[in-house]
């Protein structure tokens, strides 16, 4: 097996339909968010099939006490019973309907069969940027197969491609290319800006990841656009540098789910919080992607234009040396204030 197959696996699950997780304990998943009830029907007749939901989504529901005390984050399996449905199921898993249903249950949680068979499904669900809650169903439900090794690998080691490059002409910058990059794991399209010339030093670069609402219609929900354009009036400046656009749209867990995290914050919750009681973890990103980028580009050590240490950290334990970082903080405004209070007090940001 290969990386296509993790790539025709997310295809599947996003188009729901069933894929096999080959590995200690084989199991066929299907994703709650795009399943419809006659397939359940087709693939379930005898209602066999139990429901799996992140750690973080059962902390939520109250299910926590049910998970491996070691794990905080393992998986919770609950049991199928006649009422559980597609339609219930949806309701379980979205926490947008929190609110807007009625009591369910009771629910009947026990640990998954096998730990690592659920992270690597879970896994394969957040990168096919669906609600991390899957059908279980027998093995030989699914065709399509992806082996855990090979989930577990592109997750930690992605590979990148460059399939596309030209000159790109931006006001008041310096002679700009742009390269466009395919990922070996999701086929997701990344870009990156290489700007002007680097003098011979280590390289000014933004890790910048993208942000639909902010870098595109101007919200003020998030600094994301400002920084966007601060980070290459900044790069211009300097006479030249990288900035990579990551497609990492709501710190990874795609525009659907940030959207829903958006619905959260409106009812109160914070940003980290919404994305918990998504199912998600605070920051659902990573950069292997972003460094291997930097790689194909013939960059490996960099001064890093960034607030966030964890890009430090990532970037140098994926082989790319951070030579400096260079703060890089925006005002607030009266609608992202308490947004960068939390990404300062919980997500560790450097804002001050």
């Amino acid at each position: 097996m290969s990386a296509g197959a993790v790539r025709t696996g997310i295809a599947m699950l996003r188009a729901g339909r069933p894929v096999r997780i080959a590995g200690p304990a084989a199991t066929a998943i299907l994703a709650v968010e795009t399943a419809t009830q006659e397939l359940l029907d087709l693939l379930d007749p005898d209602h066999r099939a139990k429901l799996m939901i992140s750690g973080e989504r059962a902390a939520a529901l109250n299910l926590s006490n049910e998970r491996d005390a070691a794990d905080p984050a393992a998986a919770v399996v609950v049991g199928r019973t006649e009422w559980l449905d597609a339609a219930t199921a949806l309701a379980i898993a979205d926490p947008g309907k929190d609110l807007d249903r009625a009591p369910i249950g009771p629910l009947h949680p026990v640990a998954p069969e096998c730990a690592e068979t659920a992270r690597a499904a879970l896994d394969l669900a957040r990168a096919a940027g669906l609600l991390p809650a899957l059908w279980l169903l027998d093995e030989d439900a699914a065709e399509t197969c992806v082996a855990i090794g090979d989930i577990l690998r592109e997750r930690k080691q992605p590979a990148v491609e460059i399939v596309a490059r030209a000159r790109l002409p931006l006001d008041g910058m310096p002679p700009t290319q742009i390269f466009a990059f395919r990922a070996s794991d999701d086929g997701q399209e990344h870009v990156a800006l290489v700007i002007g010339a680097f003098g011979g030093k280590p390289p000014l670069v933004r890790l910048h990841s993208e942000c639909l609402t902010g870098d595109v219609f101007g919200s003020l929900k998030c600094d994301c656009g400002p920084q966007l354009k601060e980070a290459l009036h900044i790069i211009g400046k300097a006479g030249g540098g990288v900035l990579l656009y990551l497609r990492q749209e709501g710190r990874g867990i795609g525009l659907i789910n940030k959207i829903r995290a958006y619905s959260l914050q409106d009812r109160g919750l914070d940003t980290v919080d919404a994305n918990q009681r998504l199912g998600f973890a605070d920051d659902e990103r990573d950069y292997g992607h972003a460094a291997a980028m930097l790689h194909a580009l013939g960059i490996d050590e960099v001064r890093l234009l960034t607030n966030n240490p964890g890009k430090v950290t990532a970037l140098e334990a994926a082989g790319i040396k951070v030579a400096e970082r260079v703060a890089h903080r925006m005002p607030a405004n009266p609608h992202n204030a308490d947004y960068l209070a939390t990404k300062r007090k919980r997500s560790g940001h450097l804002l001050g």
